[in-house]
């Protein structure tokens, strides 16, 4: 009820006049009506509680508000018939009990085939424990996927289909090839099969990776693998420690083979540098030699000299005076005496004795 300002002073009498006659037509509520309301406010209560309870449902018929959850798309149907119109995450209106309302997961989820038993191309049975499948289903074919395939589309695409590959796989190998020799292959065969098929028939449904596990075998086929791989395994240990003693080996002779080398430069190295050696001397002996016949060959050339020289000074010098001179001081010199008749006879005539020294100094002369 909207509030009026109070009336002026003047018009007081008048307004509770007017007021008396409208409580005289208008007389108070019963308790009935009073009990009325109150229903009808709990009722509205309850309508909104239930409301408010079935808005969040995500699937539920009754519900008019519905959410879609972040990584997935709302899918709808009406009357049994699968509706084009494909929500985002988020609230959204739906009519009750006419609508039916699917979430449908668009991002990466990962799909577990479990207890897959298969037979072998010798007729042993084994049985895969998990198969996991991550795989995801593009947002641009969900509608096309849905119509075909349904909501569970992935047990026609992945989880039959594991089974149809891995039984197809087993029955064209044998044990050995099957937990042994190709069991690293099965993971990218079974993710190309079922590749190939969705791309044919669901093109929407990306196979991402596959992951098999061990399958089990019976427990004494199990045993003798187990020897095998034993004895296998000790081959590789003794395979591997005589690749140990050969690089040991291998490493021995390089180390010799690196001293014996190392050995040989310091002798080739000791060895030129005597031969250095060797040849210094040689030189050194060639240098002094060519020293001493140059010394030798100066010295007789000034020997000659000296000789020409004094030739040449005595041939100015000896003349038959100063011989004659030299003659008489030997004579003279001579300590011995002689006595008898005979020593007249030692006295030359000096014409002689001259010429007698006149012969010798031109016989000197052409000897020169």
């Amino acid at each position: 009820m909207d509030t009026q300002p109070p009336p002026p002073p003047a018009h007081r009498q008048q307004q509770q006049q007017q007021n008396r006659q409208q409580a005289q037509r208008n007389p108070p509520a019963s308790e009935a009506d009073a009990m009325t309301f109150l229903l009808l406010v709990i009722v509205s209560i309850l309508v909104v509680v239930v409301f408010l309870s079935t808005s969040f449902s995500t699937n539920s018929s009754y519900s008019v508000l519905h959410q879609v959850p972040e990584g997935h798309v709302g899918a709808y149907w009406r009357g049994g018939a699968l509706l084009k119109s494909i929500t985002d995450p988020g609230f959204h209106l739906k009519l009750p009990l006419i609508t039916k309302f699917e979430p449908i997961q668009v991002t990466i989820q990962t799909d577990q085939v479990r207890d897959i038993p298969c037979g072998t191309k010798g007729g042993v049975m084994i049985s895969f424990d998990k198969i996991e499948v991550v795989n995801r289903l593009n947002k641009r074919f969900v509608y096309d996927t849905l119509l075909n395939y349904g909501v569970n589309y992935d047990k026609t695409w992945i989880y039959d289909k594991i089974h149809h590959e891995i039984n197809q796989f087993c029955s064209s190998n044998t044990l050995q090839q099957v937990y042994i020799d190709m069991f690293d292959q099965i993971d990218d065969k079974m993710k190309e099969a079922l590749q190939r098929d969705c791309t044919q028939y669901a093109p929407g449904v990306e196979i991402i990776n596959v992951r098999v596990t061990k399958p089990n075998i019976p427990p004494i086929i199990k045993r003798n693998f187990e020897i095998m791989e034993e004895e296998r395994t000790k081959a590789l240990i003794a395979i591997e420690a005589q690749k140990v003693a050969e690089k040991e080996a291998e490493t021995q002779k390089k180390i010799a083979l690196s001293e014996a080398e190392k050995n040989s430069q310091v002798s080739k190295i000791l060895m030129e540098q005597k031969l250095m050696e060797k040849n210094s001397e040689k030189l050194k002996e060639a240098i002094e030699n060519e020293m001493f016949i140059a010394r030798a060959n100066s010295q007789a050339d000034a020997n000659f000299y000296g000789v020409i020289k004094e030739a040449e000074a005595n041939k100015f010098k000896l003349t038959p005076e100063y011989l004659e001179l030299k003659f008489i001081e030997a004579i003279a010199n001579n300590t011995k005496i002689f006595f008898g008749e005979k020593v007249p006879n030692m006295v030359f005539d000096q014409r002689l004795l001259g010429n007698f020294f006149d012969g010798s100094t031109r016989t000197h002369h052409r000897e020169i």
